[in-house]
């Protein structure tokens, strides 16, 4: 896939203005604590709209913020320009990110290993480009504990859910592919957002490190 094969319209301005509305409701405070403590340079991978870059600590020297869809694009780039720390919005794919090996001290993917159409390869990417001991920050929509929510999930992605929310999957287990394509977790939350329950109501948001370094859990 080109990034001139990324081009969801309906899905990115539905998503622009629902956004906005959750983020009110409070996933805002989840990509704060998502953010806190970065330094140095630091690679986003599906900014989306980018909202995460008015949440990014002091200390955080750079952004490159990848972002294939091209509304989405735009409209991160206009987020950019208010952002606290210097932030780059790029074109290109998780699978293939416009980085040089061990470029950056922190890798993000906020709400995007959902939609990877490949995301062992996109986390191996990520996994290339960080520094030594560099980390991977991540919050993402997951797999439902409940074996009938689960079910719903699996029917939802077997079928329309893909299609109309631009690749999206209600039902990947982040966690276990950040694991199985060679980190290890060392921070991880689960959390249910909004309260009422819906098949994309479950979250985690963890830090990881390359499991080849001796890894410790963050402070």
């Amino acid at each position: 896939m080109t990034t001139a094969e990324v081009h969801h319209p309906l899905f990115a301005r539905c998503y622009a203005r629902l956004s906005r509305v959750v983020e009110d409701r409070g996933l805002a405070a989840h990509r704060r604590a998502l953010l806190a403590g970065l330094s140095g340079r630091v690679i986003e991978v599906g900014a989306g709209n980018g909202l995460n870059f008015a949440h990014y600590p002091p200390a955080v020297t750079g952004v490159l913020a990848v972002e294939p869809e091209p509304r989405l694009r735009r409209l991160a780039r206009a987020a950019a320009a208010v952002a606290p720390v210097p932030v780059e919005v790029t074109d290109g794919l998780a699978e293939h990110l416009p980085a040089a090996d061990g470029a950056f001290d922190a890798a993000v993917a906020a709400l995007v290993l959902c939609s990877l159409p490949d995301p062992h390869a996109g986390l191996a990417e990520m996994r290339r480009v960080l520094a030594s001991g560099g980390r991977l920050r991540f919050l993402e929509h997951v797999r439902a504990g409940s074996a009938g929510m689960a079910r719903v999930q699996r029917l939802l992605d077997a079928t329309v859910w893909p299609r109309l929310a631009g690749g999206c999957h209600t039902g990947r287990d982040a966690a276990g592919l950040i694991e199985q394509a060679g980190f290890t977790i060392t921070e991880l939350e689960r959390f249910v957002f909004p309260r009422v329950r819906t098949p994309m109501s479950f979250f985690v948001r963890g830090s990881a490190r390359p499991a080849t370094l001796t890894c410790s859990p963050e402070s």
